[in-house]
């Protein structure tokens, strides 16, 4: 929508609120909310003030004072709200220099999206991201400093539930979760709420699936879109994700591990670079690839350590990148092989469909900044022509320990993927797209609040194997 059609949109929906949206650079969604009577033309220039500095990785307090300027192009009407609220996605500027602010994840997506344009290497980058989530009845968790505990209530746990139920039987195996039709499935009619909730804000979605884990693992898989526009989106359909359980009395995680012994939720991020409306992917080498695509290829495979940090960015994270769960530990590449990190899908034989599929990142990433990195390691490897070796179309579980050793693979923590992070960033920089000043901060907040507090407090499994030492 334009900035008048966004108006004349609230008024025929009898709009009484507007909720304006960003989002911080671990990548948690903020919002504020206005009458009606505030949303002007001049709102959409003037902007709304905010406080930079009590955001996560933000200003200082000296220099605190930040406008929020709406986008009319991402407006729908919320589902959840008693009150008629307009919702819009804003960008964050500098009320002095009136300059979009360098640590906006929006702002880092949209200098990615214009990098592109000005290498002249395409003019549009196309990314569809499937996140994964588990569905839960109950959730309990706290750490203090002599105790520490987690406990999850899942309908469709395999462990013993404390909550009365008369239909036990039907609940997925370990490992055993994908496609069951229902009683198995307990959640087609959740996710079909979620995907009609989704469909009326405006995202398309191509379908959804109970995904291999037990539990109530889960997938909705939407249409891709443009860079940014599809960053904008995966906020919108974790918002949606969430209410929709809300009001089914569930909760929603994307942690990446919540379950031992049973997979992980990845967010597995299809890739393409188009100009003048033509894909560039499509060509006569492997598995019907361009040039362009396995150059593409070899950047993200030769930065995919340093991207582990921003894709996979949490602790949490390398629960899931372990071997023996279909996490993509090895940094290879395959037509069709899912154990590959890089496979390139060969459901279509048309040259639109053709695409590189990465991964390793989860639901746990920033989207502004997980999709801006993957796109400056591939347009590196595009403009260094890196090659990305030979395919892999083994099982790569199945190699040879000989043959593994020719495998490089993704970082085994968040502390190894920061430190991979510091030392092969400088593709990040170009273009001004990411900051050296923001990497600093984005790798200073991780290791101070993440892995240091994760590495400094006692473990639980640590008393039943060392207790008694």
């Amino acid at each position: 929508m334009t900035t008048s059609e966004a108006i004349q949109y609230a008024k025929e929906n009898g709009a009484k609120q507007i909720d304006v949206r960003f989002a911080d650079i671990p990548g948690l969604q903020h919002h504020i909310s206005y009458p009606i009577g505030e949303l002007t033309e001049s709102a959409f220039v003037d902007g709304f003030g905010i406080d930079g500095s009590s955001i996560r990785g933000w200003a200082a307090i000296n220099e605190s004072d930040m406008l929020l300027i709406p986008d009319p192009s991402t407006a729908f009407m919320d589902p959840f709200m008693e009150t008629p609220t307009l919702v819009m996605i804003g960008d964050v500027r500098d009320p002095l220099t009136r300059q979009n602010y360098e640590r906006d994840p929006r702002w880092i997506a949209r200098k990615a999206e214009l990098y592109l344009k000005n290498v002249g290497v395409g003019d549009t980058a196309f990314f569809g991201a499937e996140a994964e989530f588990f569905i839960f009845d109950n959730i309990r968790f706290d750490q203090n400093a002599h105790s520490g505990f987690y406990f999850i209530d899942a309908e469709e746990g395999r462990w013993n539930s404390s909550r009365q139920e008369n239909n036990l039987g039907y609940r997925p195996r370990y490992k055993e979760g994908y496609f069951p039709v229902p009683p198995t499935d307990h959640y087609q009619d959740l996710r079909s709420e979620m995907v009609n909730t989704m469909e009326r804000c405006g995202l398309v979605i191509e379908c959804h699936h109970h995904e291999v884990a037990t539990a109530g693992q889960c997938e909705i898989d939407q249409r891709f879109n443009t860079l940014v526009k599809s960053a904008d989106n995966m906020m919108t359909y974790k918002y949606i994700v969430r209410n929709v359980a809300q009001q089914y009395g569930k909760t929603v995680t994307f942690m990446p591990k919540p379950i031992f012994g049973d997979n992980g939720s990845g967010m597995h991020v299809h890739q393409s670079i188009w100009r003048d409306g033509k894909p560039l992917f499509s060509g006569d080498g492997y598995a019907g690839m361009s040039q362009m695509a396995l150059h593409y290829i070899g950047g993200l495979l030769k930065h995919a350590r340093a991207l582990s940090a921003i894709i996979a960015p949490t602790t949490n994270s390398y629960k899931r990148l372990v071997p023996g769960y279909e996490a993509p530990v090895n940094l290879a590449y395959s037509r069709r092989n899912r154990s590959a990190a890089c496979r390139i899908p060969m459901y279509s034989a048309s040259p639109k469909a053709k695409r590189v599929e990465f991964r390793p990142p989860d639901p746990s990433a920033n989207p502004y900044l997980a999709f801006a990195a993957m796109l400056m390691a591939g347009l590196d490897g595009v403009l260094n022509r890196i090659e990305p070796g030979e395919p892999l179309d083994k099982d790569i579980y199945d190699l040879s320990p000989e043959e593994m050793k020719s495998v490089p693979s993704m970082p085994a923590s968040l502390e190894e993927a920061l430190s991979c992070l510091e030392d092969d960033h400088q593709f990040l920089l170009r273009g001004d797209v990411f900051t050296e000043e923001l990497l600093e901060t984005f790798i200073d907040y991780k290791r101070r609040h993440e892995a240091d507090a994760i590495r400094l407090r006692p473990h639980p499994y640590e008393f039943s194997l060392y207790y008694d030492i």
